[in-house]
């Protein structure tokens, strides 16, 4: 016999009921982004010292296979702007980091360099490598040269390209700290244009009359920066050296990074820093990427460090969770994993399918990288839709704003709240790895009402990115040895 309409009804509403219950929350402390202003100090080697804790320790272990320096948020070099302010700077420089890797792995099936160089007054001008990819977003401090200069370098893990700006500058932007001069530097030296180092430049160019090796890097929003390919030693925070790095000198920069002296390539290919001191640490590297909110000013500026070799996997409450690299064979930098998930309020999203964000290693489209330079996850379309609307589901007793900010298409109003109940949100990888997201991760203030974004995105450029918003916190471990990339939670 069936039962009465009424007792089906309160026993669909028992089991809504139940599923409700069911749904894990993060207890949330929304503090608005602050109205007021940072002010670094003026530049100048001694400035961020305060910010990196202390100069370059003139002593070194030559048995040690661990290799660290700290890492700071590029914020904290921000002159006289607010909150606000630096955080629609860091949206804009965003956009163009991710359309930029976007267009790169869209263009690698098809992309090849070619060309004869030679011209005017014996200079071959060089072309434009497709190694580096864009801005980045976090800093860390090391020493150039004998006697070591020190130099705030930018960490990222989608370039592989190291450089610098050097005197003398023909164009050069403002930077924290001393312009690295090669000519007072016993360990520098010039790349000739027939030396395999040149080579491995994805176009070298060449200066015929002194044979010199030149390099040239160009950014999406048509920044740029050339000048002499060469090797120097470079010097770790503990006093360990690296003797013959080869990097970029640039004399001729225009654009780039707030402060930075250059860029660190952390990359997966030849001519990355990690794969270049391989042959004394080994191919591991792991960091820790602190709050981007924490205070800005150099003496309380947050820090952590980044650590090349057997070190790098140590570190956090917790043991990492690894997911097995991914190979892109048309795309060697990038740090590709797989994606097969992702929950909210402790179920798994249906619609965050892994056929949307598997790699095709016959075209070089779609996948999913690990990237330090972006700061907002980026998913494909079908993913993000399902899922923000599984995170605005089960948010449903918080205020919706209308519209957005920026990419931000779900936003809320929590002005006057001090706690809130926010969904779970956790990422699922291949091989069992997991990331279970503070609520800080995904849940960012943009305004200083109250106004708080999901931080996360779609998108229809082809490879989905997992940004450092979602990372910090995090130590992300990139064990090239073994081929895997690991998170560690409550690592810094």
């Amino acid at each position: 016999m069936a039962p009465p309409l009424a007792a089906l009804l309160l026993l669909l509403l028992a089991a809504a009921s139940n599923a409700a219950e069911r749904v894990e929350y993060h207890s949330f402390v929304a503090t608005p982004l602050s109205p007021d202003a940072y002010t670094a100090p003026a530049a100048g080697a001694e400035d961020d010292a305060d910010v990196f804790g202390g100069s370059l320790a003139a002593a070194e272990d030559e048995s040690s296979t661990t290799a660290q320096f700290r890492v700071v948020h590029r914020d904290a070099f921000a002159v006289d702007a607010t909150p606000a302010e630096l955080l629609k700077h860091r949206l804009k420089r965003d956009r163009k980091r991710a359309a930029r890797i976007s267009k790169a792995a869209a263009a690698a099936k098809g992309a090849a360099a070619n060309g004869t160089y030679g011209g005017g007054g014996g200079v071959a001008a060089p072309v434009v490598s497709g190694l580096a990819q864009g801005s980045g977003e976090y800093f860390t401090k090391i020493g150039v040269g004998t006697p070591a200069t020190p130099a705030l370098m930018v960490l990222d893990t989608g370039s592989d390209v190291v450089w610098m700006q050097c005197a003398p500058c023909r164009r050069c932007y403002d930077q924290s700290g001393p312009v690295f001069d090669p000519r007072r530097s016993s360990s520098y030296g010039a790349v000739d244009c027939s030396s395999p180092l040149c080579r491995r430049l994805d176009s070298g160019g060449c200066d015929l009359r002194r044979r010199a090796c030149m390099y040239q890097v160009a950014y999406g929003d048509g920044s740029v920066t050339s000048g002499d390919f060469a090797t120097e030693t470079l010097t770790f925070q503990g006093g360990a050296r690296v003797d013959r790095v080869a990097l970029g000198c640039g004399h001729d920069n225009e654009g780039l990074f707030v402060a930075a002296a250059g860029l660190l390539g952390l990359g997966r290919g030849s001519l990355s820093f990690p794969t270049q001191i391989s042959h004394r640490y080994g191919r591991s590297f792991s960091y820790c990427l602190v709050d981007r909110t924490s205070s800005a000013s150099a003496a309380t500026a947050r820090t952590s460090t980044v650590t090349f070799g057997s070190g790098a996997a140590v570190g956090g409450a917790a043991a990492a969770s690894f997911t097995p690299m991914v190979r892109n064979p048309l795309m060697e930098t990038f740090y590709y994993v797989q994606l097969v998930g992702v929950s909210v309020g402790g179920a798994r999203v249906p619609g965050v399918l892994e056929s949307d964000l598997r790699l095709d290693p016959t075209t070089g489209r779609g996948g999913v990288i690990v990237d330090s330079g972006t700061s907002v996850t980026r998913l494909a379309r079908p993913a993000y839709a399902a899922l923000r609307d599984a995170f605005r589901g089960a948010a449903a007793g918080l205020r919706l704003t209308p519209g957005g900010f920026s990419l931000f298409d779900t936003c809320y109003d929590l002005a006057g709240q001090k706690v809130v109940k926010v969904p779970t949100v956790s990422m699922h990888f291949a091989g069992g790895g997991q990331a279970a997201l503070p609520p800080e991760n995904y849940l960012i203030p943009v305004d200083t009402k109250g106004t708080f974004c999901f931080a996360f995105a779609g998108t229809d450029g082809g490879v989905s990115i997992i940004g450092n918003i979602q990372q910090q916190g995090f130590r992300v471990v990139f064990d090239g040895d073994s081929q895997r990339v690991g998170f560690a939670p409550k690592g810094c």
